[in-house]
């Protein structure tokens, strides 16, 4: 007892020692506080650096006292991180603590560096950035893009058509659909860091590429539109202030529009290029102008027609009658267009006064704290612009005609200035643009406000559009724009994303008409908002852990009533233009979705894919079984797909588009955590370039027996579960050791005892090409492919990525080496050869216990979006090692089952009744379009040799009822009937080395004389089935019989395995089928 103590105690203090002394040669974790606002180039390096390099400790006696130097830091006693910040920052962020991996913490005798990763020092530019806080970033961007063209140029319009009543209504039915917006954009803004792209940032993270792309190049035209129209709506504001000096350059019209917009929009690109330093003290002036212009026309409100001349034109000041005239609509035709308007189509010339409210979230990377500063500033601002705007058409209609004949001669008579001449009146709300000018006391400011406020939401427009379409280049969604994602300057200015708006610009003010472009800016703003809405409510609806914004006021049926409200105006506005900019939205979505970007967002599209599966799941189980509803669900003994294609091959052909089917891996060997989510990356990676929907599951440190157990019985989840056992055929059964053999054997007796299925499948050629056939990683070397930097073997874990997710390392890995390669047969075999191909032969390898698995395993990290071009065919997908081409035979070996076949047969040996599995496996093959030119043959065995005729029609009749087409029926007469003494020749040279003793071991035969005496019976059966499957089967495509019973305690494996050998050798491809006794198919309906 007391030396078990001593030497328990030996042992512990060895691993403390241990433990210390790893603590003594290298400080690994540190934990600093950050001070980002002050770091300075010697900090940030610290950070950077090495642990290995920092000051080590003088020795102490740790059981006399603490040493002085441990006492500053805890991170010398433990080998835990503490939670900081930066330890969940992404992988490309610089990261001051370091947090050790799993392996690392539970393991004492594993020790790891921090890789060393290259990271570049932030481009800070120093003086010249500058982060705004919630007025200056948010508030006032907006207020100066809602008070806009709108405010100055079509309000009093609106409310000569509309009236105040209906006016107020356009107004507030706006405001509402911005609100509701705003909230659902507060409520993605607020969950989580919001960087650079704005509405496409936070649309992308949250909905998805898919969705983020479309809304991103949406939003990016209809800032370029919009753009135009700020533009146009100056042009006009100057025309009219150039008419009343009775000056212009052409027509005074839409063709002086066209010169002046067009010039105006050079200068404010050339701006924006040269530099945007004063973009942000000019705001404040452009503000004040706005307000300064807004108080004009509030006094001139208040204070009255100064003269005769204004009272003829229109302005009589505030008067109960004129507001009691005014409140009700009188919609009237348009003058150029000849279309009578509607308070829908006045709403879609209005609605776009309402698209500044992204102003401020469109700057999202140049706010101090976007997570405040953009609910509140979006929303006050269209809480003070909605007041403004009501109170702006309540007292536009209360002090103005809608008609005026402007003749100060009628009004000094004391006629009616509402009475238009014969040409029509030129002045009133209706007929007048420049009504704020007129009311108000100097009608100069009136103009200046309308300069700032187009000329700075067409500044604004002309900055955000770029700067979202740059965002989208980055992440690489479409093709041949990722030219644009390249900036310039310290503050990476998208040059080349504003000549492109500058062009699409130009091209819409040539159109010069600012009706003819509002709705088209609202039906692209509509669409903006309808997805910002619309990802609020999925999200909400997903529920992802990940969704916990910090803005509560947000109600999930809100937002989706809102993306319909939305929708909704789009059709009531102008149904084409909505038409069309749905179709464009939804060809941009199917875009991405073909394209498949290599990206992961966390979006909560995948989130709701789970819950859709979960559901789906949930429902299955409580759906019961049915024979009408049978699925093949398989589970192949595969190891790693690429090592034996065929056979996986061979299982999709049975279940693509139909049913379930997972590749078993069974290692020996135990395998590290990381090396196991390598090699799922990689045998996912492959099955999605061979277009298998499949499943890999890898078991380790278990025998093959018991790893196959392990499979059958924890694989799948509810009624997801495999039903089928298919294993290649062990064609080394003679050569390889008792133990091996009777592991295989005894894996179809669990499966069995399970009441699995079972199928095997024999191939003359072999199934094993993990010698022959390159990885996907040297295939792509082969093809030198860009951007792809592998990450040299190691003897350590440090060639694999340290605490990552499997969707991180599915970004930063595409392919990686199987860990456990095992010997590979000849695949030139002819098919008269006899080709040893076992279980998943990790098991024959012997050499995976052996090999530590960190030395096999290899990563590929994509520096740059990984080549997706579509192979030619599937032979194109294998290469030889390094990249070299397989000769045509191995490419005709590992495409049997995949390329059209000849016109043959598929012939079913239906010898037992097992279900009707035999009989169903063969025809869902024969309905595949590669198979589908071979014809059905079925052969069965009859009960007595005079009855053949009744056997049958009896078998017609049933395959008859069980819609099966067939194009031959054979019955076998006289399958009893003794054996020819070549094939009994043929089954005694099989099994020669089998009858044998072992040499001083009496009785030590695998295959006892007593055994062959007693299995005589079926011995014959069997080398009888041989001479009949070899005179009417060797031609067929496929041969598919039915699976002799393995008899628990009856028949050995050697036996076993030989009648197997008899049946199969020099045929066709060979599937033994045994179903589970349980009927798969049925003639009712």
């Amino acid at each position: 007892m007391t030396e078990g103590r001593n030497s328990a105690a030996d042992g512990r203090r060895a691993s403390w020692e241990l433990e210390l002394d790893s603590m003594d040669k290298r400080t690994r974790f540190q934990v600093n506080r950050v001070d980002t606002t002050n770091a300075d180039e010697g900090e940030m390096q610290k950070l950077t650096s090495n642990p290995d390099q920092d000051d080590q400790p003088d020795a102490a006696d740790m059981s006399t006292g603490y040493d002085t130097k441990y006492a500053k830091s805890f991170r010398h006693f433990t080998r835990e991180a503490l939670p900081r910040l930066d330890n969940y920052r992404n992988i490309m962020s610089i990261q001051a603590a370091y947090r050790p991996t799993l392996d690392e913490l539970h393991n004492a005798t594993v020790h790891g560096k921090p890789a060393q990763t290259h990271l570049s020092m932030p481009q800070d530019g120093g003086e010249g950035v500058v982060k705004f806080g919630w007025i200056q970033g948010v508030l006032v961007r907006c207020l100066l893009n809602i008070w806009g063209v709108m405010l100055f140029l079509r309000l009093s319009w609106v409310v000569g058509q509309a009236g105040i009543g209906e006016a107020m209504l356009l107004i507030l039915a706006t405001s509402v659909v911005t609100t509701i917006t705003a909230i659902s954009m507060a409520a993605i803004s607020t969950n989580g860091e919001i960087k650079g792209g704005g509405t496409y940032y936070m649309i992308s993270r949250s909905l998805g590429p898919e969705f983020g792309g479309s809304i991103g190049l949406i939003f990016s035209l209809a800032n370029a539109v919009a753009c135009a129209m700020y533009v146009v709506g100056f042009c006009e504001s100057l025309t009219d202030l150039l008419g009343t000096y009775d000056l212009s350059i052409v027509d005074g019209g839409l063709q002086d529009v066209r010169i002046i917009g067009s010039i105006t929009i050079v200068i404010l690109t050339v701006i924006v290029v040269v530099g945007m330093e004063w973009e942000a003290k000019a705001q404040n002036v452009l503000l004040v102008i706005l307000l300064i212009a807004m108080a004009d026309f509030l006094v001139g409100c208040f204070w009255g027609p100064i003269d005769d001349e204004e009272r003829a034109k229109g302005f009589i000041g505030l008067s109960y009658e004129t507001l009691k005239t005014n409140f009700f609509s009188d919609y009237r035709e348009d003058k150029d267009t000849g279309v009578r308007h509607s308070f829908f189509s006045v709403f879609s010339i209005f609605f776009p006064a309402a698209t500044g409210i992204l102003a401020g979230a469109n700057i999202s990377g140049d706010l101090a704290d976007p997570q405040t500063a953009i609910p509140k500033g979006t929303l006050l601002a269209i809480v003070i612009t909605s007041a403004s705007y009501l109170g702006f058409a309540a007292l536009a209609g209360g002090c103005v005609e809608r008609d005026a004949s402007g003749n100060v001669t009628v009004l000094e008579m004391g006629g009616d200035i509402s009475v238009c001449p014969e040409g029509g009146c030129e002045w009133g709300l209706m007929n007048n643009k420049q009504v704020m000018e007129l009311v108000s006391v100097f009608g100069p400011l009136i103009y200046a406000g309308c300069f700032a406020a187009t000329l700075s939401s067409a500044l604004a427009s002309l900055v955000s559009a770029p700067k979202v379409f740059q965002a989208l280049c980055k992440d690489n969604l479409y093709p041949y724009i990722s030219g644009f994602a390249k900036g310039y300057g310290k503050n990476n200015e998208p040059v080349r994303g504003y000549i492109l708006t500058f062009i699409i610009a130009v091209a819409f003010i040539l159109i010069g008409e600012l009706d003819a472009i509002a709705p088209l800016i609202s039906n692209f703003f509509l669409a903006a908002y309808a997805l910002i809405n619309f990802s609020t409510f999925h999200a909400s609806l997903a529920k992802p852990v990940g969704w916990r914004p910090t803005f509560r006021f947000y109600n999930m049926w809100l937002s989706l009533i809102g993306s319909v409200l939305c929708i909704s105006v789009m059709f009531l506005i102008s149904w084409n233009t909505a038409l069309l900019t749905l179709l464009v939205v939804l060809a941009l979505y199917l875009i991405v979705t073909y394209r498949k970007p290599d990206v992961n967002w966390g979006s909560t599209t995948q989130a709701q894919t789970y819950n859709n599966a979960l559901m789906s799941v949930q429902q299955l189980s409580n759906v019961e079984d049915h024979v009408k509803n049978y699925r093949p669900q398989i589970l192949v003994l595969s190891g790693m797909p690429s090592s034996r294609p065929p056979l996986v091959d061979f299982a999709w052909l049975i279940s693509k588009n139909l049913s379930l089917m997972i590749c078993g891996h069974i290692l020996q060997g135990q395998v590290p955590q990381r090396a196991r989510n390598a090699l799922s990356i990689n045998a996912q990676d492959w099955l999605r370039k061979h277009h298998v929907k499949g499943f890999y599951s890898l078991i380790d440190d278990l025998s093959f027996e018991n790893g196959a157990k392990s499979l059958m019985q924890a694989s799948g989840v509810g009624k997801l579960k495999p039903n089928i056992l298919l294993m290649g055929y062990k064609g080394s059964w003679r050569e390889c050791s008792s133990q091996e053999l009777t592991m295989y054997f005894d894996t179809m007796h669990k499966a069995l005892d399970m009441h699995l299925a079972v199928a095997i499948l024999r191939v003359q050629e072999g199934f094993d090409y993990s010698k022959v056939v390159a990885s996907n990683e040297e295939v792509m070397n082969g093809k030198a492919a860009k951007g792809i930097v592998p990450i040299p073997h190691s003897n350590s874990t440090e060639s694999l990525p340290r605490n990552q997710s499997f969707s991180q390392m599915s970004q930063a890995a595409s392919t990686t080496s199987d860990i456990t390669p095992p010997g590979s047969p000849n695949p030139s075999r002819s098919r008269n050869s006899n080709s040893p191909v076992g279980p998943p032969a990790d098991v024959e390898s012997g050499n995976v216990a052996e090999q530590p698995a960190e030395e096999k395993a290899t990563l590929a990290i994509p520096q740059q979006k990984r080549d997706k071009e579509k192979e030619s065919s599937r032979a194109d997908l294998y290469k030889g090692p390094g990249g070299t081409d397989l000769p045509k035979e191995v490419i005709h070996n590992l495409t049997q089952f995949t390329r059209k076949q000849k016109k043959g047969t598929i012939d079913v040996w239906w010898l037992y009744d097992d279900g009707g599995l035999t009989l169903l496996l063969p025809y869902i093959i024969s309905t595949r379009r590669n198979w589908s030119t071979c014809k059905l043959r079925v052969f069965a065995l009859a009960n007595k040799k005079d009855e053949l005729d009744t056997e049958q029609r009896s078998m017609a009749s049933l395959l008859s009822k069980f819609r099966i087409d067939y194009s031959d029926l054979k019955i076998i007469p006289n399958v009893t009937k003794k054996p020819q003494e070549s094939t009994k020749q043929f089954f005694d040279s099989l099994i020669s080395d089998l009858t044998k003793d072992k040499e001083g071991e009496e009785d030590s035969a695998p295959i006892s004389e007593s055994e062959l005496l007693a299995m005589k019976d079926k011995t014959n059966r069997h080398l009888r089935l041989r001479e009949l499957l070899m005179e009417n089967s060797k031609e067929a495509n496929l041969v598919v019989m039915t699976l002799p019973m393995p008899r628990k305690g009856v028949v050995s494996a050697p036996l076993y395995m030989a009648w197997l050998e008899t049946l199969t050798r020099d045929m066709p491809p060979f599937l033994l089928v045994r179903g589970n006794q349980t009927s798969v198919l049925t003639f009712y309906s």
